[in-house]
């Protein structure tokens, strides 16, 4: 791979400290030019969640405040140029369509690590964009 012709890299984000290293490496890989899009997807809220039935939590209301926490996350100078992007729906989908959508050249993602019945009953991300993916996908172990 040509890094040097890199204009575009997504980093999917859960506020785990592996994925935020995963931000970490994407700006050691970076030329001045490269846009980075962090992103991070929440799930559809269910037609009967409390907060939904009573309408005290709105998509809206979800999407800021996840926003607002990765913003203060990112806030030294390091972080000036990523744009950080709130998503909605299954991560794995979620993921490789926004980087569809935004043409990436690479997409720089953790793994987590789960195997055997926790990998089966949860499964990875990592995996799924993979799968789905148009562009590399770089998987970070621990």
């Amino acid at each position: 791979m040509d890094w040097k012709h890199i204009k575009t890299i997504v980093v999917p984000v859960d506020f785990s400290e592996i994925s935020m290293e995963a931000v970490d490496t994407s700006l050691q890989l970076a030329h001045p030019s490269t846009t980075i899009h962090v992103l991070h997807v929440l799930p559809e809220l269910s037609p009967l969640e409390p907060g939904e039935v009573w309408e005290t939590i709105t998509n809206e209301s979800r999407s800021q405040h996840a926003r607002e926490a990765l913003q203060e996350r990112l806030s030294g100078t390091a972080y000036a140029n990523v744009k950080v992007e709130i998503l909605f729906g299954a991560p794995g989908h979620a993921i490789a369509r926004r980087a569809g959508e935004l043409k990436a050249d690479l997409i720089i993602l953790p793994s987590h690590g789960r195997t055997g019945l926790a990998h089966l009953l949860i499964g990875s991300v990592a995996e799924r964009v993979v799968r789905l993916a148009h562009c590399p996908v770089l998987v970070l172990r621990k």
